[in-house]
Parts: C-alpha cells; structure tokens; sequence
C-alpha cells in the first residue's frame, strides 16, 4: 500500500516526519463528521467550488482515500479538531457521509499550524497571500525566523522573504492577488513600486505577461528617478517631512509659477480617515 503522507523531495521535514509513518499505518480511526470542528489556524481561507464539487463525486465514487489528522479539542470536551483535510472534510458532508477515516494525534497550538502549512504547501492548496499569511503566523505568533521557516518549509530563504514582502502591498492589490486576479511573478514585481494598484490595473486591463510586466515597471521606475532629480531640493526635504509626519507618501508638484499641487498616496480606509481628520482638525 502507497502511504499517501510519503514524503516527498523538496518539501522539507514533510507530514510522515512530523507524525510518524508508523503511526499513519497502525491509528486510523471512523469518526463521525458532527464530531469533527474547523481548524482555528487553518491556514487556507479560500475553497474553489467547483473543486470541491468534483472532490465531492469522487469521494461519493471512491469514498475517503486519505485519512484527516485531527486532535482533540481543546476547549469543547466531545469534539476533535481539523488540523489536515478540511477539503476532504467539507466534501464528505457534501456527500453525506457521516464517518470519515481520520488519525487523532496529540499536537499544540504550534505542531496543528507545522502540520496545515506543511499539508497545504505540499499540495500546492495557498494562494500567495494564504502562504504569506501562514509564514508570518509562524513568525510573530511562535518565535520562527525566517531561516528557520525556510528550513522547515524546505524552500529557500528568498522565497520566504518575497513571500512576506507581499504582505506590504495595498490592501486592494492584496485582495486582487487573493482571488486570483493578479500572479504570484505579476505580484512579486510590483512589490515596493509607487502606485502599485494603479500599475496592477493596467496589467489587468491590458493582459500584460510577467514579461511585460517588468519592462513597463522599469519604465516607470525610470520616470519617476527622472522627476525626482529635477526636484528641488527644499521639496523633496517637505515631501520626507511630511510623508514621516503623517505616515503616507506624499508628492508635492512644484510649478515654475509655484502653483501646483499635492498628492497623498493612503492605503486604506483608516488612513483615509486619519487624514481626513487631520485636514478638519488644522483648517
């Protein structure tokens, strides 16, 4: 029999490592699905329907091939906890089973997270901003850095780090990359860019490739040095002044008559807010 956790070359410690091929063969269990909760870390927070559509006639067909890991709730006596299957799990009511096979194990908080991301990146289930999201859990809530993700992982150090640095785009381009409308290679490139939203939607608008991407980004990087060095120095001083005072990018357009006028780059709708506020509370 193929073990189905098998690991597999290139995704670091794996699922059979973390539990114990042994332990997968000898522990799998029928528990009743109303028995079975969510996992308040899964990691994943989109499932395609019409995936899950066809994951629900499989199993209708073929019934549960994988078992799920589950362990014990903390806090509701009678229940287990999701921590790998959720997919499976939601299709199998869908197909009205009322067992599942399932392997219980004893895991904190900590090992429930190691084991949903290791799950989800082997399969290739995360959006960008999912897997992001998961890394940065890791991070701030269970003391990893990211070489020590990156091992456990097994991807490079680079790939946690430009997965991380996604997290810093727009609150709308991060939406975007989320449903799909914007690539992981289209998202990476316009990381740390002016107007990035601005930029995504012409690439949405006019199906640009990564390729294309790249070389309208060099672009306007290019302009924007341009305009910068012709600036004059006291405002490029004010734009940094501000920008610092307020928390947002601020651009200031200087005329040879001194009319002009003035940008405030926010990224949400608290910063909105905030200046908003700002603005009634001086004038």
């Amino acid at each position: 029999m193929i073990n189905p956790f098998k690991n597999k070359k290139g995704l670091g410690r794996g699922l059979s490592s973390l539990i114990g091929d042994n332990h997968i063969k000898n522990s799998t269990n029928k528990i009743s699905i109303s028995k079975i909760v969510p996992n308040r870390n899964q990691p994943r927070k989109s499932f395609e329907k019409e995936a899950l559509d066809e994951l629900t006639n499989s199993i209708k067909e073929r019934g549960i091939i994988q078992p799920l890991i589950i362990r014990k709730s903390d806090d509701q006596d009678d229940k287990f906890e999701l921590i790998a299957g959720e997919r499976r799990w939601q299709a199998a009511q869908s197909a009205g089973l009322h067992e599942v096979p399932a392997v219980i194990i004893e895991a904190d908080n900590l090992k429930s997270l190691e084991l949903a991301i290791v799950e989800n990146v082997q399969r290739k289930d995360l959006n960008p901003i999912e897997e992001a999201y998961s890394y940065k859990n890791l991070i701030e809530n269970f003391g990893y850095d990211q070489e020590k993700v990156s091992k456990f992982i097994g991807k490079s150090r680079s790939h946690i780090s430009n997965s991380l640095r996604l997290l810093t785009l727009p609150e709308k381009l991060i939406e975007m990359i989320s449903e799909g409308k914007i690539s992981h290679g289209h998202a990476k490139i316009l990381v740390g860019i002016e107007n990035a939203f601005l930029v995504a939607e012409k690439v949405i608008k006019k199906n640009l490739s990564v390729r294309q991407t790249e070389s309208l980004v060099r672009l306007l990087k290019k302009g924007y040095q341009k305009v910068h060095r012709s600036k004059d120095a006291n405002i490029i001083a004010a734009e940094r002044e501000l920008s610092d005072k307020i928390g947002m990018k601020v651009y200031i357009n200087n005329k040879k008559n001194n009319s002009g006028n003035m940008i405030f780059e926010y990224k949400g709708i608290d910063q909105l807010d905030r200046l908003l506020n700002i603005v009634k509370k001086n004038y």
